[in-house]
């Protein structure tokens, strides 16, 4: 696993290795409008995972997740943790799970 300084250094290596879309988060599934792409938690895998944390404002907390789907496709996700998490399913929650950071 890579370390990285900050958000935006993980975001520019993921995309040089090759994970240039980017996913958005919904309670069932992940998407990409751009490209009309929706995957649900079974079709796709969590690579990578990198937290950040800003001291001076909690708000600021993130975690990149490295994603790629199980037909190819490899793109980034960025979320928020803590008090600003949000309603997942009960299989999307798995899949997000992070018990090793």
């Amino acid at each position: 696993m890579r370390t990285y300084e900050t958000l935006r250094d993980a975001l520019v290596d993921l995309k040089k290795r090759g994970y240039n879309i980017d996913f958005r988060k919904d309670p069932k599934w992940i998407c990409c409008y751009v490209y009309d792409l929706w995957f649900t938690p079974e079709q796709f895998n969590i690579d990578e995972v990198y937290r950040f944390e800003e001291n001076s404002d909690p708000a600021d907390n993130s975690i990149v997740y490295a994603i790629s789907s199980y037909s190819g496709m490899k793109g980034t996700l960025i979320d928020s943790y803590g008090v600003y998490a949000e309603y997942m399913t009960f299989e999307m929650a798995q899949k997000f799970e992070v018990n090793y950071l």
